[in-house]
């Protein structure tokens, strides 16, 4: 699965317990008519994927969804999911630049040099 959206916050890197478990969590608000703010965990080496970005960049993220079961001291089952980054791309730069545009000026060259009548009602 994916999700675009725009970058709002990029937690630093938390690290838990004996074994060194790594976790990094991003919000993307998404740009959908409702957007919604999405919490994605990345974890162990894929935290350091978020070095390179910055809140307010366009992104699309890789995800998978988690699952899992806890069973309370009560004895009763609670259930938990999370949504877990593994790629991040950054759209602006696979956005086009308009370089295949000519600029205004030969644009309006073009207009005014052209030999064809005017026959628009307006």
């Amino acid at each position: 699965m994916e999700v675009t959206g725009k970058i709002k916050l990029i937690n630093e890197t938390q690290t838990f317990g004996a074994s060194g478990f790594r976790k990094r969590e991003l919000v993307i608000t998404t740009n959908e008519q409702y957007p919604q703010m999405l919490m994605i965990e990345f974890v162990q080496d894929k935290c350091d994927m978020l070095n390179s970005y910055a809140v307010g960049q366009d992104v699309k993220v890789a995800i998978n969804l988690r699952g899992r079961e806890w069973i309370n001291p009560e004895g009763v089952a609670k259930y938990f999911n999370s949504i877990q980054g593994w790629r991040i791309e950054n759209l602006q730069a696979a956005a086009p630049q308009g370089a295949d545009v000519p600029p205004m000026e030969e644009i309006q060259a073009a207009d005014l040099s052209s030999n064809e009548p005017d026959d628009l009602p307006f």
